[in-house]
């Protein structure tokens, strides 16, 4: 809790070591709780643009933003931790000099973000947000330039996060999905991007071969997911096959069994009731 003293410069130089001693408690409670190392780390900029696949950007102008979607920085993560407290003694001089400024109604100059979504990372401001958040405030005015980038910022909150995306940034190259079907197609794994992938570019493989012509990859993609993905997702709907998964891991989960039980590419009742009676046999197995 902020008590003030009501001399702003000492009230500045509380700021400061509350904010400091915030960092080390949180960091602390993090080690203890044995939480991954990246949930207090600063989202990098070019690490999310990277993932996500940089498309264009446009100047937006001065707007006020919340304070609690600044969540990353270009080039100054090491300096302040996920909620902007200094993780060194080494800002101490140019903090409490904008704390001292802010508390003293001074004018301070707009931060500079870059907007990717929802989230903002910090070009230039870093002191001023820190002291913003140490002060108690809500919102700033920055100079915002909006990131147009081809996957989806929505559900990033952590350096781990970036994995997921990159990767299906990846899967998307190969396998062009656009509207609907770009929506649908999500995994939970990583890791199986690459797998769904592979199958994709198979089956547009065998269907080159049947129809005797070269398909491109947004054809495939787009065929693929409607004479292929739809219908084998509505058995499995039909089935109760899907459970806890995503519709994809469903897909992907019962096309590699249904491949390893009966060798065979076509989809029908059969396919079906194989590899459902074959995922009974194992669970009782489990339970057993």
């Amino acid at each position: 809790m902020r008590r003030d003293t009501g001399f702003p410069l000492a009230d500045a130089e509380n700021d400061f070591t509350r904010a400091r001693r915030g960092q080390v408690m949180s960091r602390l409670a993090a080690w203890l709780r044995r939480e991954p190392d990246d949930v207090n780390i600063m989202l990098p900029f070019h690490e999310v643009v990277d993932a996500l696949g940089m498309v264009s950007e446009k100047r937006l102008g001065l707007q006020n933003i919340r304070l609690d979607s600044i969540v990353g920085s270009v080039d100054r993560g090491r300096d302040f931790d996920r909620r902007f407290r200094p993780t060194s003694g080494r800002v101490r001089e140019r903090w409490q000099r904008l704390a001292l400024a802010t508390r003293r109604g001074e004018s301070i100059p707009p931060i500079e973000v870059y907007r990717i979504g929802e989230l903002h990372f910090i070009i230039d401001g870093h002191h001023r947000v820190s002291v913003a958040h140490a002060l108690g405030l809500t919102t700033i005015d920055a100079y915002v330039t909006q990131v147009i980038t081809r996957i989806n910022a929505a559900g990033i909150r952590y350096r781990g996060d970036l994995i997921v995306k990159d990767y299906r940034r990846l899967f998307l190259d190969r396998v062009p999905l656009v509207g609907e079907a770009r929506a649908a197609v999500v995994l939970s794994d990583p890791w199986d991007y690459a797998e769904l992938g592979e199958c994709v570019e198979a089956w547009g493989f065998r269907l080159s071969q049947d129809e005797r012509v070269f398909l491109d990859r947004g054809v495939v993609a787009r065929r693929w997911y409607a004479e292929e993905y739809r219908p084998v997702v509505a058995m499995l709907r039909q089935a109760d096959m899907v459970g806890d998964r995503t519709e994809a891991e469903a897909y992907l989960w019962v096309a590699a069994e249904r491949y390893r039980l009966i060798r065979t590419h076509r989809w029908d009742a059969e396919v079906i009731n194989a590899v459902r009676a074959e995922s009974g046999v194992q669970r009782r197995a489990d339970r057993g």
